[in-house]
């Protein structure tokens, strides 16, 4: 079950998603962790952020919408209390930095390796700049975003990016090229519902992110698309995983590890379950590693 994401050798290809878990420790009270071979704790800013105001989740019948805003104690109060409960969860704690600027980035990546996080995601992937698009939609910003992160820490860095970037693949190289180890595809797509009875958004914020089982195909061809174009890119497949299947696919097509969101909102011992299945479907198909998977998907 051992595979590698750049520098990070992992006991299992399961990943715990930003955002689903919290910030790890409450959910590990709950959750068997050994099935995983990390979980990344909710993104972090550099102050204390808000979030939007309710409601900001709503089912859609097929998976779910989120307008959270990030809500987060900022990166001061978060490694206070991260230093009191990392030594007793069997399991690596990456962080996520999000920021609205690279020195932001910075400052809290700095944080999150003070807190003895071994791993930090770079959350380029919700709306950041003050005109509410993303870092991940620029090429050239994510790269100064990534370049300015590992120059302020000696821990592992990679990126998050977004379903919604207009080229995905030149965002993907950018990240790359300014020394990410890994990519992490993708985050939410844009989504929207409302309420026939009550003629109202159901979000607050209108707008927001989609997740679950649909957004399966979506991530998927991102991870295909990202690991065809630039061979040999270490990627942690994201997006709508419940179950053992979903796994094999996306390390078939290119990703080295893959990550569990949504489906620990409704179930948040899945890892186990999913564990299992995919340790059987490896029976199933005659591999002996998931190693031997990733990247087999075969052309027409």
């Amino acid at each position: 079950m051992r595979t590698r994401l750049g520098s990070l050798e992992l006991r299992s290809p399961l990943i715990a998603a930003s955002g689903t878990v919290g910030s790890v420790w409450e959910w590990a009270s709950v959750a068997d962790v050994s099935a995983y071979g990390a979980a990344v704790a909710k993104s972090v800013s550099a102050e204390p952020w808000s979030g939007q105001p309710a409601p900001r989740l709503a089912p859609t019948g097929v998976g779910m919408l989120n307008s959270i805003g990030i809500q987060n104690p900022g990166i001061h109060a978060w490694a206070q209390k991260m230093k009191g409960h990392r030594a007793a969860i069997d399991v690596p704690i990456w962080g996520s930095a999000v920021g609205g600027s690279v020195g932001e980035f910075a400052e809290v990546a700095k944080g999150l390796e003070g807190a003895g996080v071994p791993a930090i995601e770079v959350n380029l992937s919700c709306p950041n700049l003050e005109n509410g698009e993303m870092f991940s939609f620029d090429p050239a910003l994510s790269a100064g975003v990534v370049r300015e992160v590992i120059s302020s820490v000696t821990v592992p860095v990679g990126a998050k990016l977004s379903p919604n970037t207009p080229d995905l693949v030149e965002v993907a190289k950018g990240c790359m090229d300014a020394g990410a180890e890994f990519l992490t595809l993708t985050n939410s797509a844009l989504g929207f519902g409302l309420s026939i009875e009550s003629r109202r958004p159901l979000l607050s914020a209108g707008a927001g992110g989609y997740s679950g089982p649909g957004l399966k195909p979506i991530s998927l061809r991102c991870v295909f698309e990202v690991a065809r174009a630039l061979p040999g890119t270490p990627i942690v497949g994201c997006g709508g995983v419940a179950s053992g299947r979903d796994v094999v696919e996306y390390l078939m097509a290119g990703a080295s590890a893959v990550a569990l969101g949504t489906i620990h909102l409704a179930e948040p011992k899945a890892g186990v379950r999913i564990m299992r299945e995919l340790q059987r479907e490896l029976t199933r198909l005659g591999v002996g590693s998931v190693r031997e998977l990733i990247g087999s998907v075969e052309p027409w």
